[in-house]
């Protein structure tokens, strides 16, 4: 594996010794948690932890209007939680190591409407959606809890919606790269409309993988679902950075990069 070396300073008892720090070269994929409306980074601390075993580096972050930040629920709107997930983004690109063209992003719900959202503003590699959840186009400033007042989500999502109508699905109808689609054969919040709505919009990736998780409801309620999903994105994760570590490993491999072989004695 190549490595690069970088000359540090380490300092002990008042004095500064020179010292060469030596690490692989190679850059490693970020994955990118966000969670739905009403959770928690909490809900994907464990699945982070699995992936991260895959050789990635894992962000989970709270949305403003959650957790640290729940006073803001009732004001806090897309526009704000969009602000959250492209700081997340940029934070995760940042760390050492990391390789800005191999970012996963994995949302459910809410999540994972301002996930394929971020792939307008953002590279994106890969792309994991749980039950995406829609919302109309108008009032995006506005509360996003106002909206369950002002539009009638309940018939919006019920029927098909085209990509023309929809800055989310217009997003998906851009992308390019890779995406696991999951729907909860149960769900009374984000129902199979919404999930064909996201489908039909998903024209032109590079490769698209469907699953619906049987049984399951909107929030995964039963261990059962929880663990089925975690099994899902861990084998759809691990098949990504597999495939991207392979593609590599071919192309670094050219004739043209294989050192020749010393002369034979005469």
């Amino acid at each position: 594996m190549p490595t690069r070396e970088e000359e540090v300073t380490i300092h002990a008892e008042g004095r500064d010794i020179a010292g060469t720090l030596v690490s692989p070269s190679t850059l490693i994929p970020g994955v990118l948690f966000v969670h739905g409306w009403g959770g928690g980074q909490d809900q994907y601390i464990a699945r982070a932890r699995e992936i991260a075993a895959l050789g990635c580096v894992c962000l989970t972050f709270d949305l403003s209007g959650h957790a640290d930040t729940l006073p803001m629920q009732e004001t806090v709107s897309r526009e704000n939680n969009l602000a959250d997930v492209l700081a997340a983004y940029d934070a995760l690109v940042r760390q050492r190591g990391v390789d800005p063209s191999s970012i996963a992003v994995v949302g459910s719900s809410y999540g994972g409407y301002l996930a394929a959202i971020l792939t307008t503003r953002r590279p994106v590699r890969w792309l994991a959606l749980r039950v995406p959840a829609l919302y109309m186009d108008s009032g995006w400033e506005l509360p996003k809890v106002q909206l369950h007042q002002d539009q009638d989500l309940g018939a919006y999502r019920r029927r098909f919606v085209p990509a023309a109508d929809n800055r989310a699905l217009r997003a998906c109808k851009a992308y390019r790269g890779d995406v696991l689609l999951i729907e909860s054969e149960r769900d009374d919040i984000v129902p199979h409309a919404v999930i064909n709505s996201y489908k039909e919009a998903l024209i032109r990736p590079r490769s698209m993988t469907y699953r619906m998780i049987s049984n399951a409801d909107h929030g995964l309620s039963d261990p059962a679902s929880q663990r089925a999903y975690t099994a899902l994105l861990v084998s759809w994760m691990t098949e990504m950075v597999q495939g991207a570590r392979a593609s590599n490993a071919t192309q670094a491999q050219t004739p043209g990069s294989l050192p020749e072989a010393p002369p034979r004695p005469g």
